[in-house]
């Protein structure tokens, strides 16, 4: 796979540690909180890598990040391979609105189809078509196969325990970030 850079500072190997920028908050500002800095800069480092990697896997796949997030709740939902546009929102942490606009994108394209629900609800029912399941079926090999030769430094162990530690800061995180800021 080609190097693609966009010229974005984080595509270049890393010559500013985070614990210099720490310690160089600390020499300019003593007292201002500086423990998170080690912690959330490779954070962002690797979420920016992570995304990076991943859209260009997308691209050589032919699929954009949207379609592959719908399709992936389509698919991972089982047999019929149906889901409600509620919950496809729910599952994927966007608008109804959002699902909207990618459900007809992919209606468009062939790999949904969507039906109001038989229940007499208003409830509207998307559903993984052939060509819809054999796009995912292809693309999640290729995106979860690049993603493991990612993280293969880590030891199964090692992996195990940092999904552990993420998983609790991320619960953390978004308890404390729903709260008002003490600055506030």
């Amino acid at each position: 796979m080609e190097n693609v850079t966009d010229n974005y500072p984080l595509d270049s190997p890393n010559t500013y540690p985070a614990a210099e920028i720490a310690h160089a908050w600390q020499r300019e500002r003593p007292g201002t909180p500086t423990d998170s800095i080690e912690i959330v800069t490779p954070l962002w480092r690797l979420a920016k890598l992570f995304a990076d990697d991943r859209r260009r896997v997308l691209a050589d796949a032919g699929i954009d990040p949207a379609t592959l997030d719908l399709l992936s709740v389509l698919r991972r939902a089982g047999a019929p391979y149906e889901v409600s546009t509620r919950e496809l929102a729910r599952r994927t942490l966007v608008t109804a609105g959002a699902i909207s606009q990618r459900v007809a994108r992919a209606e468009d394209a062939g790999l949904v189809t969507r039906r109001g629900a038989d229940d007499g609800t208003r409830a509207v029912l998307v559903t993984l078509t052939p060509d819809g399941h054999d796009l995912i079926e292809r693309t999640v090999d290729q995106v979860l196969t690049r993603e493991s030769e990612l993280v293969a430094s880590l030891s199964p162990d090692a992996r195990t325990q940092l999904a552990g530690q993420l998983q609790e800061l991320l619960d953390q995180v978004a308890r404390v970030a729903r709260q008002p800021s003490s600055d506030s």
